[in-house]
């Protein structure tokens, strides 16, 4: 084992399993080669400034592997080379929702047995967002970042810069301030002009076009700039509605949800008066998922493909091939417009 490998005594990983982690690198680096002796129990407690007691836990541990085995009197030998070290991956997200929970099952679902995963919450707090990270700083292969953090992107960056950037990757959000690094990422203000321009025709039977968008939610305002922009361009009535309230909702008028609680507010407004969607209002939301598909015979969505955002990402994680990817977004049509 090469003594410039040193432990990390703050981490929270026990020392004995980063010894064990340091040769099994150092097997799948070819350091090691099979049937070669390794640096005996002594030796690499004097090299890692470790006690004898916690490098024979390693050593132990990786016989019982079948990784090394033993032979008395001459010490320890690599006993076969196809170790595999499992990858571990930090997910991090600003909160759970339901499109998140899809990037999650397909992007474990694509790693398979490659990868442990494990899910970190920071509620859109950069604090919070620091005390993971600084926390998890060595204990991971790979960080999955998911920014959102409004105005405190600048911060977010610094802390993200903390991690070794082949590690990182970036998802759902492009951050300006982290343009070097790779992303699989939506382009909100273009992506809805793009999809709201596939129902150009079905928008144009409304007197008017409402976008709503709630004040205090973390939702990308780039949405309100590109839904401007298309109405603008297309010389249309619009509105952007902040604070949505039942008199809010007209007749004849369509109406582009962005939050799913409006959505179901909106519903059940229709029901109370016996409208239907699709013939009395016009209904499009945001991010498509199986409750919108046979929600009032079917909700009307413009929504980029969550499922293979996860697995874009797990691609890339297990090809080691780090890129920035635009993700596709689409105009799925039902019965709401």
């Amino acid at each position: 084992m090469s003594v410039d490998y040193r432990i990390d005594h703050d981490s929270e990983v026990p020392k004995y399993k980063q010894v064990v982690d340091l040769i099994i690198s150092d097997i799948e680096s070819g350091i090691f080669k099979k049937g070669q002796r390794v640096p005996s129990i002594n030796e690499t407690s004097e090299d890692l400034l470790l006690s004898r007691d916690t490098v024979e836990k390693a050593y132990v541990s990786l016989k019982k592997k079948g990784i090394l085995a033993s032979v008395r009197g001459k010490g320890y030998y690599v006993n076969h080379v196809n170790v595999q070290k499992k990858l571990k991956v930090a997910l991090v997200f600003n909160k759970l929702s339901n499109y998140k929970r899809n990037i999650y099952y397909s992007f474990v679902e694509t790693l398979g047995n490659k990868a442990g995963v494990d899910v970190f919450i920071y509620n859109y707090s950069i604090d919070k967002f620091e005390e993971i990270i600084n926390d998890h700083l060595t204990n991971y292969d790979y960080f999955v970042i998911l920014p959102q953090f409004n105005d405190e992107n600048v911060k977010a960056a610094e802390v993200i810069r903390k991690i070794p950037k082949e590690k990182v990757l970036l998802i759902d959000r492009n951050l300006d301030v982290l343009n070097d690094y790779p992303v699989v990422y939506q382009e909100f203000e273009k992506d809805i002009q793009t999809a709201l321009g596939e129902a150009l025709l079905l928008i144009c039977k409304y007197k008017k076009l409402n976008l709503v968008f709630p004040q205090n939610e973390f939702y990308s305002r780039n949405i309100i700039r590109g839904f401007q922009i298309f109405c603008q361009v297309n010389e249309l009535e619009f509105s952007v509605i902040h604070q949505f309230a039942e008199e809010e909702v007209k007749k004849n008028e369509a109406y582009v949800l962005v939050s799913d609680d409006d959505l179901y507010r909106f519903i059940k407004i229709c029901r109370d008066r016996k409208w239907k969607t699709g013939v009395d209002v016009g209904v499009v939301a945001y991010n498509d998922n199986p409750v919108k598909e046979i929600l009032e015979d079917g909700i009307t969505t413009i929504t980029t493909n969550h499922d293979e955002i996860g697995r874009t990402v797990a691609r890339m994680i297990l090809n080691n091939d780090f890129r920035r990817i635009k993700s596709p977004f689409e105009f799925i049509k039902r019965n709401s417009l």
